[in-house]
């Protein structure tokens, strides 16, 4: 995904004093973390970004310009957020996720010359609330993923995930449904409910 351009004129960073900030981890201007949030080794957070209360910012876990960060989310090691994405509250990003913003793209313009900033448009991602990305999933530009949906591990997703799916392969389908509290629905025969639910169930309810 692409990066864009370092402004050199943007005030310090702003830090809760209840913040932790490990002393490897950069933080550039106009970068915003909110009470109580960890940020540990070697994680970078770009210029404009804005990180909520209580959030926990993994090793090595880069964040772009301008990227949204709710409260009470969680972001493992190695994970990549890129420009254009927004994270609501309490969202966990497994690791090494990929979070992408550019749908097409390339390196260089079709008269050959290198890309620049104004040769792309950013495709932004939106993580709804309690939503949860497994590890080394890759969310493709452009979508969204449902509150209380999961992103399986390895997943690839290409289009926008519904409120509680679970979806699964590349490209992510869905496998099944959640619950707000991370546990796969039940059927009324206690196992696992179909992606597809059945028209005329006699007991159509899920559980947990």
């Amino acid at each position: 995904s692409r990066l864009r351009s370092r402004s050199r004129s943007r005030p310090e960073p702003v830090i809760d004093p209840t913040a932790r900030v490990h002393p490897s981890a950069e933080l550039e201007a106009d970068v915003s973390v909110g009470a109580g949030t960890s940020i540990w080794n070697h994680a970078q957070v770009r210029v404009g970004a804005r990180i909520g209360r209580e959030c926990v910012i993994g090793r090595d876990v880069f964040i772009d310009e301008g990227v949204e960060i709710g409260d009470r989310v969680k972001i493992q090691n190695g994970a990549l957020v890129y420009h254009g994405v927004t994270v609501e509250d309490g969202v966990f990003i497994g690791p090494g996720a990929i979070l992408t913003n550019d749908r097409y793209p390339r390196a260089i313009t079709s008269s050959g010359e290198l890309a620049r900033a104004d040769d792309w448009t950013v495709s932004p991602i939106r993580l709804r609330h309690g939503s949860s990305v497994g590890a080394g999933a890759v969310i493709v530009a452009g979508t969204e993923v449902g509150a209380f949906a999961t992103v399986g591990a390895g997943a690839v997703v290409t289009r926008d995930v519904t409120p509680h799916s679970l979806v699964a392969g590349s490209p992510a389908h869905r496998i099944g449904w959640m619950c707000a509290c991370g546990m796969r629905l039940l059927d009324a025969d206690d196992q696992p409910a179909a992606a597809e639910l059945p028209h005329y169930s006699t007991h159509p309810e899920l559980h947990c």
